[in-house]
């Protein structure tokens, strides 16, 4: 293998690790003040909303609808169950009879 990829590799790890790394060995020990860890806790949902919705608009070419079904099944029974199980297989079973029908 030619050297920059061994020089991306080791700047993709200490970019990686520093963040990591930052707050076990700075903040160990330490209470943060509540609106911080509020929004620390948050973060997760917004990466995660951030990865799935340009998901939802391109699932299948030419046919939005059949993410924009997809997505209000999954907030629904995401709503009523609050099982991740449940919700990727019934989302799963309904784009399934969805995509027989259209």
């Amino acid at each position: 293998m030619r050297d920059w990829y061994w020089w991306m590799l080791l700047g993709m790890a200490i970019v990686t690790y520093i963040p990591r790394a930052f707050p076990l060995t700075f903040l160990e020990g330490k209470e943060l003040p509540p609106v911080i860890s509020g929004v620390l806790r948050n973060i997760p949902y917004a990466v995660l909303g951030a990865l799935i919705f340009p998901a939802v608009i391109y699932i299948q070419e030419g046919n939005i609808l059949f993410g924009v079904f997809g997505s209000i099944v999954a907030f629904a029974l995401a709503f009523l169950f609050q099982n991740v199980m449940i919700v990727v297989l019934g989302t799963i079973g309904f784009l399934a009879i969805y995509s027989l029908l259209f």
